[in-house]
């Protein structure tokens, strides 16, 4: 329980309609969750207007309600408290921070952003970091952990209220550091408001999440506001091979320091091979034998190894440490057919750019080599690929191109349709294709059957890659999420090799 005057600490107030000496039992941004002497935050969304749930939140017994705009007098309920603040998503932060006493202040909350690789970099810290036998939790899209256990998660960085609960429990639990990732969405929605960050981490920047942005400044401008806000005593590493990297970091006040395995940086890395069995590297002057493959992850490695170095653990013992690790689930997961003829990939590559990098790792891997399968046939890449619905419409046709120029055969399939019609989301894939191009691309709506058609198409030395889905245990189809697991029916399919 705490007084609503110290839970206020850190918004901007206009105006207060009662007395902030109430007790406040709980705080909630949905009405549906409203209890007796709680807060209620009224939320502006995209299709709900908390707003227009005030008078429900105070029937429900709410002690206060934090808005943007008042109720008119005679909607007020005298037993309420109507705070007005100049922006609620950002005051719900700070609200849920102090009710929790502030966790995160007491965490070394390190940050991870871009639009390819927050999971793994995220996911692999937390790992090395319980490998260095220290307690840590972890923020990602596949799951959240609290030192070991695991907490489901449903959103890549969850709402105000339940990350501070979080960072909370990890307290509780003896945690000392979190690694969380930071999607677009969640800056441009304050979430992280009244979260210290120790470290901000840049992977990259492209196309993704226009629909949401209306246009590619504004996605930038919600990767940057997370370099915005460092204190001084903050470190903020940006990718010096990626595009927009300075852009990140300007104006920030954290400590600028950058990773790389192609431009001069603090923490530079450089592939020495690059094969099924993983990569080697050169770090900081030293070797590294990976299990990760591709030029992609040598950049996500190098990234882990740079943010370890700026908490001050062991170079060696890292170095060590970063040898033993596996991907995260569904970022180039690794599985081959029972005879071992046919490797397949499950990635979670649902961008123009993240399933370009995946397409173009496959064929270096496949290229360094055994150039043909048994048969003596030169070997394939067979790409099974969607676009999920209700999403950005303008990645479509080139997710089709990408597939198509650096694909032997593809195959065109749902994805997450949600509310959209499968077959009309595969037609705009079409619309991207020249008729060169063409000649390689089926399609099928049943992303069942597209992966089994791949496996039984599939020769040996071939390479099939499931993009688009990854991790996910579920297709999202007119608003129900059905089982499916990419992983099990690629394994299943390939039982015939």
């Amino acid at each position: 329980m705490k007084l609503l005057k110290d839970i206020l600490y850190g918004t901007r107030i206009t105006e207060v309609v009662g007395s902030t000496h109430v007790a406040i039992e709980s705080v909630v941004a949905d009405s549906r969750q409203v209890k007796p002497f709680g807060c209620f935050v009224a939320i502006s969304g995209t299709a709900v207007d908390g707003h227009e749930h005030i008078p429900g939140a105070a029937r429900a017994g709410a002690a206060a309600i934090v808005c943007e705009r008042l109720p008119e007098e005679g909607d007020r309920k005298e037993h309420v408290v109507y705070v007005q603040v100049e922006d609620t998503r950002a005051a719900l932060g700070h609200i849920a921070a102090n009710f929790h006493d502030n966790p995160g202040e007491r965490l070394k909350v390190i940050a991870i952003t871009g639009t390819n690789g927050k999971t793994t970099v995220a996911t692999l810290l937390h790992r090395l970091a319980r490998m260095f036998d220290r307690k840590a939790g972890l923020v990602s899209t596949v799951e959240n952990r609290i030192v070991d256990k695991v907490v489901p998660a449903t959103h890549t960085t969850p709402d105000p209220v339940g990350l501070q609960r979080l960072f909370a429990d990890m307290l509780d639990a003896g945690c000392t550091h979190c690694f969380m990732e930071a999607s677009s969405h969640a800056l441009h929605q304050h979430r992280l408001a009244g979260t210290p960050i120790a470290g901000a981490v840049f992977t990259n920047i492209t196309h993704d999440h226009l629909d949401y942005h209306g246009d590619f400044n504004g996605y930038i401008a919600a990767k940057k506001s997370l370099f915005d806000g460092l204190t001084p005593a903050a470190f903020a590493l940006t990718n010096a091979d990626a595009r927009h990297h300075e852009t990140m970091v300007a104006g920030t006040r954290g400590r600028v320091v950058t990773y790389g395995t192609q431009q001069v940086a603090d923490h530079k890395s450089r592939i020495i091979e690059n094969g099924w069995g993983g990569l080697q590297l050169h770090i900081d002057g030293q070797d590294l034998y990976t299990r990760l493959i591709g030029d992609f992850n040598a950049s996500n490695l190098t990234a882990v190894y740079a943010v370890a170095r700026e908490l001050g653990w062991d170079m060696m013992e890292t170095l060590t440490h970063l040898s033993l690790l596996n991907a995260p689930d569904g970022r180039m997961q690794q599985i081959q057919s029972k005879d071992g003829s046919v490797h397949a990939i499950v990635d979670y590559a649902h961008t123009p750019d993240a399933l370009r990098k995946v397409l173009e790792t496959l064929n270096a891997v496949r290229q360094s080599g055994s150039a043909a399968g048994a048969t003596g046939q030169e070997s394939r890449i067979l790409c099974v690929v969607g676009c999920g619905g209700d999403r950005d419409r303008t990645k479509r046709p080139v997710m089709a191109q990408v597939a198509a120029d650096l694909a032997d055969l593809v195959i065109l399939t749902s994805d997450n349709p949600r509310g959209e019609d499968p077959a009309s989301i595969i037609a705009e894939m079409r619309n991207g294709l020249d008729p060169i191009q063409a000649r390689k691309v089926t399609a099928n709506q049943d992303r069942e059957e597209a992966i089994r058609s791949a496996c039984i198409q599939a020769r040996p030395g071939d390479v099939v890659l499931v993009a688009g889905k990854g991790h996910e245990k579920y297709q999202e189809i007119q608003g129900e999420k059905q089982p499916f697991d990419d992983v099990a029916v690629l394994t299943a399919s390939l039982m015939t090799h």
